[in-house]
C-alpha cells in the first residue's frame, strides 16, 4: 500500500498527517487493561481499533514497536480513594490471590484478542514489574518542584504545568466517565496523587516501602513510566479511549512535561464508547456489559463481532444490540461464502484490481474508514465487470486489514432469517421510513445500502416498503 495516512489527534483536535519521529519505524502505546475482571465488549472496541491502526501502519511499511501495559495495581476509583482495591475485591470472591487473579484475568484478555484476530503487542508489561522506576519518576517530578504532601499522600502540583488541560479540550465538561473524585486535601481539582500512603481502608492489598512512606502509586503513574521505558520519553502514538482524555491521559501528559518538559506522544488517538440501548456506555460498574465469552455461550462467531465494530468509524458512538449482531454475523457468513466460490481461481491483478484497491486505501488512510472498506469490498464481491481472479486478488488485499477469517473453508451459512434478524430488519426499514419523511435520503440509502450489503433488498410500494433476501 501506499500513500500517507491522516489520523485525528485529540490533543490538537484536527485530522493531520502522519509524521512519524524516525523514518521508517513507528512506536505506539496503548492504555491496557485493569485485570480484575474479563474485559467486557466495550472495552475490546478499543483494541480492535487500535489494531487497525497497527495493521495500516505496517502495510505502509512501517515497523511498528507496540506496548500495551496491564495494570495489575489494584488502583481505586480516583484521587479521594473512594471504594475498595479492584484487584483484592476480585480475588477475595473467587477465593484467590491478588497476584493470582491479576495473571488469571491477563491470560484471558489476551486470550479475547487473539479470538478478534487482534494482533499481539510486542510488550505486555506489568505495571507491579517497575514500582521501582515509579518512585524514581516520582523523584525527579519531586526535585524539579512539582509535587506536594497533603493528607499523608504525595500530590502532582498541577498549576506547574502552564498547559495543564490542553487535552481535556476535547470534552468541555469533565463527567462521570473521567472517574475523578474530589480529595479535601487537593490544593486544586486537577491535582493527583502520585503516591498514597493513606488509604480508607486498611487491607491494601499491594504496598510497597518509598521515600514518602509505605503505599502505592497512583494509577496514571504506571503508563509514564512504562511508555517511557519501552519508547523514550518522546514517541509518536499514544491510544485508548475517550474515557481517558478527561484525567487519565490528560494527568499523564502533566506528569511527562514535569518529568523531561515532554507531552510523551505526538499523536493522542482515542475511540468512542459502545452504548447499550439506554444510550449509556458500556460498564462493569453499572453491570450493564456482556463479555467475548458470553457472546459465544449465545452463539455469536466472535469475528462477526469484530465486522460488526468495523461497520462504524472508531470515533463515532455505537450502539450496541444482540438484533445488530446477529445481522453482521449473517453478513459475514455470505461475504465468506461468496469468496469461497473463488476458491478455485488464481488471483489476478490488473488494472481494474488496482483501481479498487486504490479506492480501498484511500478510504482507510483517511482517518482509518473501515465501514467503506467494508463497502468496497461488498461492491467488488456483487462486480459483474470484475473477473473472479480479480474479485480473489482485492479480497486477498483488504483481509490485511479487515482480518476476518474470509478465507475460512469451516463455513456454514444458514439460509434461513432467525427472528431476531427478522425484528432488525423491519426496525432498519422503520428507520429508513422515518429518516424519509424528515426528507433525511442520506440517511434513508445508508439504512438501504446496509440492508443489501446483507443481501436483502428493499422493494418500495405503495402501501409501504417490503423486503426480500437477494438470490
Amino acid at each position: 500500500m501506499k500513500g500517507s495516512l491522516y489520523i485525528y489527534n485529540t490533543l490538537s483536535r484536527e485530522k493531520e498527517l502522519f509524521k512519524p519521529i524516525h523514518a521508517d519505524k513507528v512506536s505506539l502505546y496503548c492504555c491496557g487493561p485493569t485485570v480484575y475482571n474479563y474485559a467486557h465488549i466495550g472495552n475490546l472496541r478499543t483494541y480492535l481499533f487500535e489494531d487497525i491502526l497497527r495493521r495500516t501502519l505496517e502495510l505502509l511499511d512501517y515497523e511498528v514497536m507496540h506496548v500495551v501495559n496491564i495494570t495489575d495495581v489494584g488502583h481505586l476509583s480516583g484521587d479521594g480513594d473512594e471504594g475498595e482495591d479492584k484487584v483484592l475485591q476480585s480475588a477475595r470472591a473467587k477465593g484467590m490471590g491478588v497476584h493470582e487473579i491479576a495473571e488469571f484475568f491477563t491470560q484471558a484478555f489476551l486470550q479475547d484478542c487473539a479470538l478478534l484476530n487482534i494482533k499481539p503487542a510486542h510488550h505486555y508489561p506489568r505495571a507491579t514489574a517497575y514500582i521501582a522506576s515509579m518512585i524514581t519518576f516520582i523523584e525527579i517530578l519531586e526535585q524539579k518542584g512539582f509535587t506536594y504532601q497533603a493528607g499523608g499522600n504525595l500530590y502532582f502540583d498541577s498549576s506547574k504545568d502552564p498547559e495543564y488541560g490542553a487535552l481535556r479540550g476535547y470534552r468541555e465538561v469533565v463527567d462521570a466517565h473521567a472517574r475523578v473524585v474530589q480529595a479535601d486535601a487537593k490544593r486544586s481539582s486537577g491535582d493527583f496523587v502520585l503516591w498514597f500512603t493513606q488509604s480508607k481502608f486498611p487491607d491494601q492489598a499491594m504496598v510497597w516501602p518509598s521515600p514518602w512512606g509505605v503505599g502505592y502509586p497512583g494509577w496514571h503513574l504506571e503508563c509514564s513510566v512504562l511508555s517511557h521505558e519501552y519508547l523514550g520519553v518522546h514517541f509518536d502514538i499514544h491510544c485508548g479511549g475517550v474515557d481517558h482524555i478527561a484525567t487519565h491521559h490528560t494527568n499523564e501528559m502533566a506528569q511527562n512535561f514535569g518529568h523531561c518538559g515532554s507531552v510523551g506522544a505526538n499523536y493522542w488517538v482515542h475511540g468512542e464508547f459502545l452504548l447499550m440501548g439506554n444510550a449509556q456506555k458500556m460498564s462493569k460498574s453499572s453491570g450493564e456489559f456482556y463479555t467475548l465469552n458470553r457472546l459465544e455461550e449465545l452463539g455469536i462467531d466472535p469475528l462477526a463481532y469484530r465486522y460488526f465494530l468495523l461497520q462504524t468509524h472508531y470515533r463515532k458512538q455505537l450502539t450496541f444490540s444482540l438484533e445488530a449482531l446477529k445481522g453482521a454475523q449473517q453478513a459475514l457468513h455470505r461475504l465468506r461464502a461468496r469468496i469461497r466460490e473463488l476458491a478455485h481461481v488464481e488471483p489476478t491483478h490488473s488494472d481494474a484490481t488496482q483501481t479498487w484497491l486504490s479506492r480501498a486505501w484511500e478510504a482507510l488512510l483517511d482517518d482509518l474508514g473501515t465501514p467503506e472498506l467494508l463497502s468496497i469490498l461488498w461492491q467488488v464481491m456483487k462486480s459483474e465487470t470484475l473477473n473472479n481472479g480479480e474479485k480473489l486478488k482485492i479480497a486477498l488485499e483488504l483481509e490485511k486489514i479487515l482480518a476476518l477469517d474470509l478465507f475460512s473453508v469451516a463455513e456454514t451459512v444458514s439460509p434461513q432469517v432467525d427472528e431476531d434478524l427478522l425484528k432488525f430488519i423491519e426496525q432498519k426499514i422503520k428507520e429508513r421510513a422515518i429518516a424519509r419523511e424528515k426528507r433525511d435520503f442520506v440517511s434513508a440509502d445508508r439504512v438501504r445500502d446496509e440492508l443489501l450489503a446483507m443481501d436483502i433488498i428493499l422493494v418500495d410500494e405503495p402501501s409501504g416498503t417490503t423486503w426480500h433476501v437477494k438470490e
